[in-house]
């Protein structure tokens, strides 16, 4: 595959043949997807309503059930009692058992923050103790660093440490909030200041004297999964549970979440195709007006929307997610050990940030337009699209609100570039240039060069805008939250049309019989971006900039989301009579 560096899609050529797209999975990564769906029809999905009234010990024994089947240890190594498999396999298994509402959430919380932190940062002992329960499903983890005063602001922590007297224990005091699998967890990643300055982690075992336990709390959604506080008084720690060292727990925090984000987008995306297969359903089976109202234009908009949104965030996903498996394997080749998957996911951690916001943006619409095609039923808990609706809005808390994601990403990228680790100057200086140069009106019949042409020429719109942005306000940009969000928004546009026109060319490339359906959703996804981008360039323009610097950008921006006219409401008749006879995306 192509060596991309973290966030160089921006200035870098990416090629259709070497972009990883769902319609590469292998065999045996497809035998891995039918296990999910089964495991997910059989043992998950029956039970959502006794799941939601969290009938005692109904969710540990749905862990349980998944580690028998390997689904929990996939990733984690062999010598640990996992099955070793790529990163790639690892967010298909999020993907698919992302449908199952509650118990996808307690599974992604296990699987990932609360295990990997152990794994990728424990001693060899520690990960002896504990890898191969969690693996199995034996043991089951929770991440503990949400504080009553500290969300967003991690470093923020009360929570303290302090080694004992006899220097064989740490003794911890405070409180942790909404920590997932805290009524059921076996063992807790717990994050405290060691005397009150230094943020460390610290493994905490269920029964340790001084743990307690709050009520769960009574949630808007996912409701099935376990959500409780939890309270450490004079909470007696082994020496031998500090976790990595003393004073860097941000290091585990930090690239733990890395993972997550990338890992709750491939969840979200799996909810949404849920949700379009049942939104499908129910809207051929209803009917109003003596006609099913699939046939009517105003649901068959919503419907193609839905898969468009969600089509071009599964092409982000798992392009992503190949770069994450690539950079690992070089990592581990240059002897990096058990840190390669971290260092390749902090190599994509601008991805990984859009990733959440739009995979968590992406599901919130679809089920919201899922509850509308249901109209009043879809107000019932009758119906399942009631809680999808419901348990999707988490999904732009967790891991970090949208808010914060997307303020990191211009910041991570203003960032490498002064470390010089990407080289946006020289793209931003380009830029500049091509502004008082006369515009180019020639045309390339070559196929998807319109198409091509677009996503450069909104690239272009990203570095205008960020480049000027730096120029003009220098460090006090950082506090200009309004314009960092607005290039953010550029930023992931597009991302995702890139993703979604290189997923479709390579479709087109190997006849796959379902490209002219993908070059419908592409098409339409980039003529709307188009405008999206324009709007949020020009607010952002407008901020910063005046006199004939401002005139001069906001017709740069106009030229650069310049898009051919395309009839989009054709191409929804299109994208939805195909899901209105396949029933999926």
């Amino acid at each position: 595959m192509q060596n991309i560096q973290g966030g160089g899609f921006l200035i870098q050529e990416s090629l259709p043949e070497n972009t990883f797209t769902p319609e590469d999975f292998t065999e045996e990564q497809l035998m891995v997807q039918g296990i999910c769906n089964e495991f997910l029809k059989k043992e998950v999905l029956p039970h959502l309503v006794e799941l939601d009234a969290q009938k005692e010990g109904l969710m540990p024994s749905l862990i349980e059930k998944a580690g028998e089947l390997g689904l929990l240890g996939a990733a984690f190594p062999e010598e640990y009692g996992g099955l070793g498999k790529d990163f790639v396999t690892a967010t298909l298994i999020n993907d698919c058992l992302g449908a199952g509402h509650s118990f996808a959430v307690a599974m992604s919380a296990h699987n990932g923050i609360g295990s990997l932190p152990i794994l990728y940062f424990g001693t060899q002992a520690q990960k002896e103790k504990y890898i191969p329960k969690l693996a199995t499903g034996e043991m089951k983890g929770a991440y503990a660093l949400t504080e009553p005063g500290s969300g967003s602001d991690a470093l923020g922590a009360k929570t303290t440490a302090k080694l004992s007297d006899d220097g064989n224990n740490y003794i911890l005091n405070g409180q942790k909030i909404w920590i997932t699998n805290a009524g059921f967890a076996d063992v807790f990643t717990v994050f405290a200041k060691l005397d009150g300055t230094q943020f460390s982690a610290f493994i905490v075992e269920r029964g340790t004297p001084g743990l307690s336990y709050g009520e769960e709390e009574h949630k808007m959604g996912i409701k099935g999964s376990s959500t409780r506080q939890l309270f450490f008084e004079n909470c007696i720690i082994p020496k031998e549970n500090l976790l990595g060292e003393i004073g860097k727990g941000h290091l585990i925090a930090f690239n733990i979440l890395n993972i997550g984000r990338l890992k709750l987008c491939a969840a979200t995306t799996g909810a949404s195709k849920a949700a379009i297969h049942t939104s499908i359903v129910y809207a051929k089976t209803r009917e109003q007006f003596k006609t099913p109202i699939a046939n009517f234009g105003a649901i068959q908009h919503k419907l193609a929307e839905m898969a468009i949104k969600t089509f071009a965030a599964e092409a982000a996903l798992f392009r992503t997610a190949q770069w994450i498996d690539d950079k690992e394997k070089a990592l581990l080749n240059e002897g990096k050990g058990m840190g390669a998957l971290l260092g390749a996911a902090e190599e994509y951690a601008i991805e990984c940030a859009m990733l959440k916001v739009l995979g968590s943006e992406c599901i919130d619409y679809v089920v919201d337009e899922g509850v509308q095609i249901h109209g009043g039923n879809g107000f019932s808990d009758e119906y399942n699209i009631s809680r999808a609706y419901r348990d999707s809005r988490i999904n732009r808390i967790f891991e970090g609100t949208n808010e914060i994601n997307r303020l990191l990403v211009l910041d991570m990228y203003l960032k490498r570039a002064m470390k010089g680790r990407i080289n946006l100057m020289s793209a931003a200086m380009g830029v500049q240039k091509e502004l008082t140069s006369m515009p180019d009106f020639g045309t390339d019949d070559a196929p998807f060069a319109e198409e091509s042409k677009a996503i450069a020429n909104f690239k272009k719109a990203i570095l205008m805008c960020a480049g000027a942005a730096v120029q003009t306000l220098m460090m006090q940009i950082e506090h200009e939250q309004e314009i960092l969000m607005n290039i953010a928004d550029m930023l992931i546009d597009t991302f995702q049309a890139e993703s979604a026109l290189l997923r479709t060319m390579k479709m087109t490339q190997n006849n796959n019989p379902n490209a002219s359906f993908a070059l419908d959703i592409t098409r339409t996804f980039i003529y709307d971006a188009a405008d999206r981008i324009n709007v949020a360039g020009k607010c952002a323009i407008n901020s910063f900039a005046s006199g004939d610097e401002q005139r001069m950008m906001l017709m740069g921006m106009k030229r650069f989301t310049k898009v051919s006219s395309y009839n989009t409401k054709e191409a929804r008749k299109r994208i939805a009579a195909r899901l209105i006879e396949t029933e999926n995306l």
